[in-house]
């Protein structure tokens, strides 16, 4: 991974060259200022001022400036990511004003994954703050962002379980965390949804339930719970081409779980951390669970399986419930759930779900905050008939697809003991187009909302 700590560091007077950041609004002022030779030289390069206007500007002898028009808010991470991006190896600081968050936006646009292609060498650009008691926090979440990308993107012929397994043990030797894995038998007769949807993979890409647990048992409890599906075929209700193309990024709400809990362990929050990462592979062969079998589950209850490929939810339902014995103050789960969710929504907002009123509230004032929106969509109790089944306790997919996204999370609610605040982030853990720092590919989406939200209640 991208060894981000020296790229931002404390500003204490040494040489850099200077980045202007002028909003469309004050352009005019901005140039009017500015000497004739500058004023020249902007016309000729035809900078009118416009939002994503960028050139250089000369200085006395050698040295030179760079200038950005920007219209994003000063509280945006991604206010100076482009910048990142262009500017060559060097020393740099803001020619006015302070950094705030757009370090984050600096950091990310030198992170490439390269596992299968390398990339054309670049130096480092280093950024210099006059804000030094930021930098380890912006470290800190470029470093779980770029986890994020970095799992979500390699291929599902190198992450499967074993290694979603192998990635949690070396989180908690960093951190002086446990972990426990339950496969095999015992996984069958503890986790049967679990074991269910991932009994056709191979040997070597078993199912497993990998749990980590860190800090004082005084603390309030949280439980962290991550979909690992590490690749989705749909199992016997078979996707087509096109929609297991992507499918490696299914284990992207274990990727956010992972990323979470590095947070608060490296933080040191007061809470006692419990993550929970159900990994499997959803399979294709003669031990692959069936459209129609009625599947045991942790909590008790009955489920029909009437679709193959709504499997996130059923290895989630067991999770929920171990995660519920532990009795947290506070559940939060990640997962790349529901097609349903990116139709609604798109593939920038998360749809969160949650049973209680102020967890809602301020999870969505902290994707605010951290330029980081998620959107909510609504518990409808109306629509719990939809899992009635005629054969068991409920099914695990409706018939006709409606409100695909909230029957899911409807699903999920009934293994959430009563009383136990909870919130479901709908993520889709990836990005389509490119955007400054933010590359096409894997994307945590929904991370710094809830990282923001943890650190606000127990930091």
């Amino acid at each position: 991974m991208t060894d981000f700590a020296p790229l931002l560091q404390p500003d204490r007077g040494q040489p850099a060259r200077a980045i202007h950041v002028v909003h469309p609004d004050s352009f005019a002022t901005w140039l009017a200022a500015q000497r004739p030779a500058i004023r020249a030289l902007i016309a000729a390069q035809r900078i009118t001022g416009k939002a994503g206007n960028r050139a250089i500007l000369p200085g006395e002898g050698e040295d030179w400036s760079a200038l950005l028009v920007c219209d994003e808010e000063e509280s945006s991470p991604w206010r100076i990511a482009s910048q990142g991006e262009v500017l060559p190896e060097g020393i740099y600081r803001l020619a006015s004003g302070a950094l705030g968050a757009a370090g984050l936006g600096w950091l990310l646009a030198q992170h490439r994954f390269e596992r299968y292609r390398a990339g054309e060498p670049q130096g480092p650009r280093v950024l210099l703050t006059s804000e030094p008691a930021r930098i380890d926090e912006t470290v800190r979440l470029a470093e779980a962002v770029a986890l994020v990308r970095d799992l979500v993107n390699t291929g599902a012929s190198d992450l499967g379980p074993a290694e979603l397994e192998a990635a949690a043990e070396a989180l908690a030797g960093r951190h002086g965390a446990t972990i426990t894995v339950t496969r095999g038998d015992a996984l069958a007769q503890g986790y049967p949804m679990i074991h269910a949807v991932g009994q056709a993979a191979t040997r070597e890409r078993a199912p497993r339930l990998i749990e980590l647990e860190w800090g004082d048992p005084a603390h309030p409890r949280l439980a962290l719970i991550g979909k690992g599906v590490c690749f989705d075929s749909g199992g016997l209700d078979l996707k087509p081409s096109a929609g297991m193309r992507l499918m490696k990024k299914d284990m992207g709400g274990a990727a956010h779980a992972l990323a979470l809990a590095g947070l608060v362990m490296s933080t040191g929050l007061k809470v006692r951390l419990h993550l929970l990462i159900p990994a499997v592979e959803n399979a294709v062969s003669g031990a692959a669970f069936r459209p129609g079998d009625v599947l045991k589950t942790r909590q008790g209850l009955t489920v029909e399986n009437t679709n193959t490929d709504a499997e996130g939810r059923l290895i989630l339902g067991d999770a929920l419930t171990r995660a519920g014995e532990g009795a947290p103050a506070l559940m939060l789960d990640f997962a790349t759930l529901t097609g349903a969710a990116r139709v609604a929504l798109g593939p920038d907002l998360p749809a969160t779900f949650s049973n209680d009123e102020g967890l809602a509230a301020d999870l969505l004032a902290a994707g605010t905050a951290m330029h980081d929106p998620l959107w909510r969509l609504p518990l409808w109790p109306g629509y719990d008939e939809m899992l009635k089944s005629d054969i068991a306790d409920i099914v695990n997919a409706p018939d006709g697809g409606m409100a695909g996204a909230i029957t899911a999370a409807l699903f999920l609610k009934r293994f959430v003991p009563e009383g136990t605040a909870w919130a479901h982030l709908d993520t889709f853990a990836w990005r389509n187009t490119a955007k400054p720092a933010r590359p096409k590919g894997g994307e945590a989406l929904g991370l710094r909302a809830a990282w923001a939200l943890l650190k606000g209640r127990f930091g």
